[in-house]
């Protein structure tokens, strides 16, 4: 398997830390995103910037949680992943900011206004001035795209050159973008469409 991880620092990368600063990149974000906790006998995701550094990471030793937490490279919560159930009209997967419990910040939940080609949509639930997004594509083959309300392509999951298998693969974020609720977006649509899905089980 080709190298998924050179550097294996926990210090703060880049995007992580302009990312926390509410700073804009100047060129689009690179990740690399492994299915795979590091912590022996965990599940989660382990995601590291163009450097090799750590970016990101989700960790659980209980496959009963009904949540996943997106932290930090020193295991800070970024974002909480909630799944919620909706009487008539399916499930839903709520994003929470840090830890917070009580007002999710985004809900992504599958279809969209795109009509069958939209996979899901990402709606605000705090400022009505936040924008919504359409995901549109594969998720289970790892080609999907994120677009704003002007079509914009702002994010996308890319399949990784040279790594066989789905477990290892691109998250490529556009300039302006918050990548820390990309990546979070990537964990619900993870549970939503991932076959089998590496935290199915968590919010089952």
């Amino acid at each position: 398997m080709a190298k998924v991880h050179p550097n294996n620092n926990v210090l703060p990368s880049p995007a992580a830390e302009r990312a926390a600063a509410g700073e804009e990149a100047a060129e689009a974000t690179t990740l690399t995103v492994w299915r795979k906790s590091l912590l022996f006998n965990c599940r989660g995701f382990t995601v590291f910037d163009a450097r090799g550094d750590l970016a990101y990471r989700v960790d659980s030793y209980d496959a009963a949680e009904a949540e996943v937490v997106l932290m930090d490279p020193a295991g800070r919560p970024v974002f909480t992943v909630r799944r919620k159930r909706l009487s008539l009209s399916g499930e839903q997967w709520l994003i929470y900011a840090g830890e917070e419990s009580r007002r999710p910040v985004h809900a992504v939940k599958r279809g969209g206004l795109g009509g069958a080609k939209t996979m899901a949509r990402v709606t605000p639930c705090a400022a009505a001035s936040a924008p919504a997004y359409e995901v549109e594509g594969s998720y289970a083959r790892r080609r999907c795209v994120v677009y704003d309300g002007e079509r914009r392509a702002v994010a996308e999951v890319q399949p990784k050159e040279a790594v066989v298998g789905t477990d290892v693969f691109r998250l490529v974020v556009q300039p302006g973008v918050d990548v820390s609720l990309a990546m979070a977006v990537v964990v619900a649509l993870d549970q939503m469409f991932a076959r089998p899905s590496l935290l199915r089980s968590w919010s089952s």
